[in-house]
């Protein structure tokens, strides 16, 4: 993923998550048995605890949260 979104030869300076075991995916209850392998869309606020403050599930990959409804929710950690 990250050599398709690199621009002029740079990878981009965030941390890709790999999880080919669903280590991650089953622990965040995220798992889409019907999506051919894929997890369902999903955003985490997660504070410094590592403790999930805030999560958006979605099965349709279109509907995404809004910058509004994640900054709220980032606003709660404070």
């Amino acid at each position: 993923m990250a050599d398709k979104i690199a621009k002029d030869g740079k990878a981009p300076s965030i941390v890709f998550l790999s999880d080919p075991d669903h280590l991650v995916i089953d622990r965040y209850g995220i798992w889409n048995p019907a999506g051919k392998g894929w997890p369902h869309p999903t955003t985490l606020v997660i504070d410094r605890q590592g403790i999930v403050r805030w999560k958006f599930v979605e099965v349709d990959y279109k509907v995404r949260p809004t910058n509004a409804q994640i900054l709220d929710a980032l606003a709660m950690l404070r």
